[in-house]
């Protein structure tokens, strides 16, 4: 007898919990088949420290194929969804197109840079989703302090050590602490930046504070941090154009700056509007067990899916790794129901409480609502990345114990182009090598 085929788009935070819980569950009663484009699945709270030079790209990354047995792993990106026929397009690293047939389709592919309207953005800003974009941000910022030292003018030489950042939400925090401590160990190494010009990073958000959806002692302990750092936050105000050699500001000024990196935030994957289905705010539309109405063989979860959030009604879960992770626990057992192993279960959630790190002895934590700063949020921050991280936890706290000890090496790789990581890419895991 044919095993029911399960087919899982995508293998982000909501796909790789799916398929792992999925795993487990079917015991060989169904064929679970995993489409990604990349064979890892990509633990993107720590890419910032990817970033600085603190933990190797690698540890970051966890084998799909390693880690998720029973797992058919399908190297590829999901072009085309066929609800009707039950199929999924693909095209593979080598360019050649494929279909997958399925029973059951879990759709999560995860979300996108999102893109505002702002002149020269998608031409002269990165954003910092993926891989290569972190491995690049780091070459690229080592590079401009290593031409700051042996710049022509004083003006350059200004502006090359000048970093914007816009959006302080999570990312945007962490890049710019983070960074604020790398680029400052990097010029101090340097004589001539050492005694004429520090690094300077820029903060932008239009929001009034940073992290500013989270609790207010998060953001206050975030803020502190960065200007005690010496980090110029500018809270409303943003980007209002781009240039390759500086930044206009919706306040009026104009930074001369060669960084700019996009941290505005995320939108759901393009594939999602091509289903023309029923969305909000841009997310698929799913009931509380996560199945898509009038397609009950089809779940989503992540960012992808407007999940109703049980806690607080009339609203819908935000988009974090907390949630998808969860999400894709829940739609493997709604699967497992489905094929009457168990009962459905509608996803609920208890909130844990968030963690941001900043780099150093600094971070901000509030477990179970607890407001922590300082050594006691480091310690719960990395403790919580390495209980969430499904593999690499002792490459990962070995990485952390030798750069408390020993310096980063502030060197520039040259791995990837600036041409291969544009902002509008759409897999941002995935670098486009474009030809000259």
């Amino acid at each position: 007898m044919t095993r029911p085929r399960i087919v899982i788009v995508g293998a982000g935070f909501a796909g790789y919990h799916a398929a792992r819980t999925l795993s487990r569950l079917a015991r060989d009663a169904a064929e679970i088949v995993l489409v990604n484009p990349n064979d890892y699945f990509l633990y993107v709270p720590l890419l910032p420290e990817v970033a600085t030079g603190i933990l190797e790209p690698r540890r970051v990354t966890v084998s799909l194929t390693g880690t998720l047995p029973g797992v058919r792993l399908v190297l590829g990106t999901t072009d085309t969804i066929d609800l009707d026929a039950r199929r999924v397009g693909l095209t593979d690293p080598e360019g050649d197109h494929r279909d997958l047939a399925y029973d059951r389709l879990v759709l999560a592919a995860g979300s996108v840079n999102k893109l505002l309207p702002v002149p020269g953005v998608t031409e002269y800003a990165h954003g910092f989703r993926g891989l290569p974009e972190a491995l690049y941000l780091r070459d690229h910022i080592t590079r401009q302090l290593e031409l700051a030292g042996n710049a022509a003018s004083a003006e350059e030489r200004a502006a090359r050590c000048m970093f914007v950042v816009v959006g302080a939400g999570y990312t945007g925090t962490e890049v710019t602490a983070g960074g604020k401590l790398f680029t400052d160990r990097l010029a101090a190494e340097h004589p001539v930046l050492r005694d004429e010009e520090r690094p300077r990073w820029l903060l932008l958000d239009l929001a009034e504070r940073v992290l500013p959806e989270q609790p207010r002692h998060m953001s206050d302990t975030a803020a502190r941090v960065l200007r005690r750092r010496g980090v110029e936050v500018g809270t409303g105000t943003s980007v209002a154009e781009a240039a390759k050699d500086g930044v206009h500001l919706t306040d009026g000024r104009y930074v001369p700056s060669r960084t700019l990196v996009w941290c505005v935030g995320v939108r759901p994957d393009p594939l999602v509007d091509d289903l023309g289905l029923p969305t909000e705010k841009g997310r698929l539309t799913v009931d509380e067990y996560l199945a898509v109405p009038d397609h009950p063989e089809v779940l989503a979860c992540g960012d992808a899916a407007a999940v109703p959030d049980l806690e607080n009604p009339g609203r819908i879960t935000p988009m974090t790794a907390q949630h998808a992770a969860r999400q894709g626990n829940t739609a493997a057992h709604n699967l497992a129901a489905s094929y009457g192993h168990g009962e459905r279960v509608p996803y609920r959630h208890r909130d844990l409480g968030f963690v941001v790190d900043l780099g150093g002895a600094d971070a901000a934590a509030n477990p179970l609502g607890i407001p922590l700063g300082g050594l006691p949020a480091k310690a719960v921050t990395r403790g919580y990345h390495l209980m969430a991280m499904p593999g690499n936890r002792v490459r990962t706290a070995t990485d952390w114990l030798l750069n408390a000890f020993l310096p980063r090496q502030p060197v520039q790789l040259g791995l990837i182009r600036s041409a291969a990581v544009p902002l509008q890419n759409t897999s941002p895991e995935t670098p486009v090598f474009r030809e000259r």
